[in-house]
């Protein structure tokens, strides 16, 4: 398989999931529908569906549109998150295929909406997995709880995320690799894979390259909210337990300006 990201809006990003060897394509959260079909027509694909995460509009709201200029796609979405243009629901635990050997999983991450699906995608057995994750996990960061709580978060990082297979690539939904890497040095100045990583994305930023894919492994290693198991994260925020660790550096983070 071969996973195309799209730049849309300010700093959203839309990706193409390509099985090769029939040349049919998903599109995750499309919300410039016409960059999409730029990128499908001009390497002679088939979109055959559409992978929603979360009801936001910078990620769901090009789903109408695309019904309208790819007649009859399918248009996947959380089964209890509204998603705009949903045609078919999908639960934790779902599958759908694409082309002759492209697989793609729903995870339900809930927490930045409840709903929130992940979507995780295995081609043949030489190549890479592959996550979309939305708003649930950026590198180095993950999303605002907007509609749930720290326990779910949890769950949705550290346990569901946290347990892909390490090489797995991570494509989140936004551009915030620079600063969320800065902060997490807030945390852990001494984090060397962190220092390496902020130091690449910088340097990626300036010639004008995305910061994506990250991977599971990195994750581990650099984004400081799938590290609150570690006690000396949670001494570092005055806390106790994983759970309160991770509310805590949310909240530190909220506030944070660099």
């Amino acid at each position: 398989m071969k996973i195309q990201h799209i730049p849309c809006l300010e700093d959203n990003y839309a990706y193409l999931i390509v099985d090769e060897s029939t040349k049919e394509a998903a599109a995750v959260d499309p919300v410039e529908p016409e960059k999409i079909l730029e990128a499908v027509n001009s390497r002679g694909l088939t979109l055959k569906l559409v992978l929603t995460t979360h009801h936001h509009w910078d990620h769901a709201g090009g789903n109408e549109k695309i019904k309208q200029l790819v007649p009859g796609i399918k248009v996947y979405g959380g089964s209890i998150d509204n998603v705009k243009g949903c045609t078919n629901k999908v639960e934790n635990g779902d599958k759908v295929s694409l082309g002759a050997d492209v697989t793609i999983l729903a995870l339900h991450t809930p927490c930045h909406t409840q709903g929130h699906i992940s979507y995780y995608v295995t081609g043949k057995e030489d190549e890479h997995p592959a996550v979309f994750t939305g708003d649930t996990l950026f590198i180095a960061s993950c999303g605002k709880f907007f509609e749930g709580t720290a326990e779910q978060m949890y769950q949705s990082l550290n346990v569901t995320l946290g347990s892909l297979p390490k090489t797995t690539r991570v494509y989140c939904g936004h551009e915030y690799s620079v600063k969320n890497l800065q902060f997490a040095l807030t945390l852990e100045p001494d984090n060397l894979r962190t220092q390496q990583k902020l130091t690449w994305a910088q340097n990626q930023r300036q010639a004008g390259q995305a910061t994506i894919p990250s991977t599971i492994e990195d994750e581990l290693e650099t984004n400081p909210f799938m590290r609150v198991d570690l006690p000396k994260i949670q001494e570092k925020v005055g806390c106790k337990s994983p759970v309160e660790a991770l509310a805590e550096i949310r909240k530190q983070k909220d506030n944070w300006r660099g």
